[in-house]
């Protein structure tokens, strides 16, 4: 089970990720075996329509989470910033590694995908019968989409943009209210976003049978294929978040003033909690005692570090991009200059969204506004998940490792502050 890391009034969640993946496995493995009977027929009869109905149950508890989670999201995050010098330098360098994550990603995930493209067994296993891909969106085409005429029918027509970029705007006009009557909506947007993650964790309590049935459909016309392909989609996405944790080696060595050595025994013991909880959260404590081994003051490392792991998730705008640029490539949806930045905009705002959540959860209302906002299907995501227990490995581990050089690197800023001073 991966276990929510609950922030504070978000109710405590658990997914069960182990049995949905082995749901996967189970399904595709019993398709294979009963290829060209007529048990498997009657067996993809029932299966099929169960894992179309858990689809949509899926894809219906994504616009009001996102909603709720990306006001209550950003408040955080502005209100991190408003807490003097050292927290704005640290929400400072948060932005900063969150964009450049995106942009890397923009940019590393489609040549990898030049240099070791998608088998072509696995766009028949994977995409999930998008259908069409459609024109390419042009910059006018995503400016357009981000002010639409009227918001409620572009949240009805499940365009996502627009209602995050809406939701963003609506975050920060509540910064201009008295603290009586933004306290009133904030508790609103709160109870929403706590009570559609209940109803989310319910859906995702379903997954191993959802699974299941989309396995067994996909394993009936497809054979062995997706198996190769979900092991291709893996690595891809892994990459990603690899980059975005030695980039956390390089910000520990240049604006931190650490060297790699010393940076890299104290994440020893940090790692090891970050591969056995797949948690920022519960690595914590082995995040403050690196930051002593490193000499970071105290002071900085008790604020910095539990502000980290509230609201700063590294590797959220790369790995996510990625996943969504992969399933472009799996539903031959092309993607111009402007989808793509699109995404890097809508990866930047989810993420402040995405925190203190469990990683299967986080995968369904992050990568879905970004593909939507990209203009790609979402239908391959449905069986992506069920294998997010094994890239969420590498996000804990960039995310940590990102969290203690960021730690490391506004305490160095801070005391050449000070002694400027």
């Amino acid at each position: 089970m991966t276990e929510a890391k609950a922030a504070s009034g978000f109710p405590e969640i658990r997914v069960p990720a182990l049995l949905t993946f082995l749901a996967l496995v189970s399904g595709f493995g019993i398709a294979v075996m009963l290829k060209g009977s007529a048990a498997l027929e009657s067996l993809v009869a029932v299966a099929e329509p169960m894992g179309s109905l858990w689809l949509r149950a899926l894809q219906l508890t994504i616009l009001p989470l996102v909603i709720g989670l990306v006001v209550t999201g950003i408040s955080q995050t502005l209100a991190a910033a408003g807490g003097g010098h050292l927290a704005r330098r640290a929400v400072g360098l948060f932005v900063m590694v969150l964009l450049a994550a995106g942009t890397m990603s923009a940019l590393l995930v489609p040549a990898l995908l030049q240099l070791f493209p998608v088998p072509q067994k696995a766009v028949a296993a994977l995409s999930g019968e998008a259908g069409d891909p459609g024109k390419v969106p042009g910059i006018a085409d995503i400016l357009n989409a981000m002010m639409p005429e009227n918001i409620f029918a572009a949240a009805a027509d499940g365009a996502m943009l627009p209602v995050v970029v809406f939701a963003s705007l609506f975050a920060l006009a509540l910064t201009r209210l008295g603290q009586v009557q933004r306290q009133a909506v904030m508790t609103f947007f709160e109870g929403l976003a706590g009570a559609m993650m209940v109803i989310v964790g319910w859906v995702l309590m379903l997954a191993p049978l959802g699974v299941f049935g989309l396995a067994v459909s996909l394993g009936a016309k497809t054979g062995a294929d997706a198996i190769g392909a979900l092991a291709h989609y893996i690595v891809i996405v892994a990459a990603a978040g690899f980059v975005v944790m030695l980039a956390g080696y390089v910000l520990a060595a240049t604006l931190g003033g650490r060297k790699l050595g010393e940076f890299a025994r104290a994440m020893v013991p940090v790692n090891a909690v970050a591969i056995s909880t797949q948690s920022s959260l519960a690595s914590l404590p082995a995040m403050l005692a690196a930051t002593r081994k490193l000499g970071v003051r105290e002071a900085t490392a008790d604020f910095v570090l539990p502000m980290a792991v509230a609201i700063f998730r590294a590797t959220s705008p790369a790995m996510n991009m990625g996943v969504a640029i992969y399933a472009a490539y799996l539903t031959g949806t092309p993607l111009s200059a402007a989808a793509l930045m699109a995404g890097i905009f809508v990866a930047f705002l989810v993420s402040l969204s995405s925190v203190s959540l469990p990683g299967t959860i986080s995968f369904v209302i992050s990568v879905g506004p970004i593909a939507s906002a990209m203009g790609v299907p979402i239908a391959p995501l449905a069986l992506l998940v069920a294998v997010e227990m094994l890239p969420d490995i590498m996000r804990t581990l960039g995310n940590v490792t990102m969290d203690v050089a960021v730690t490391t690197a506004v305490d160095q800023g801070h005391e050449d502050s000070a002694e400027a001073a």
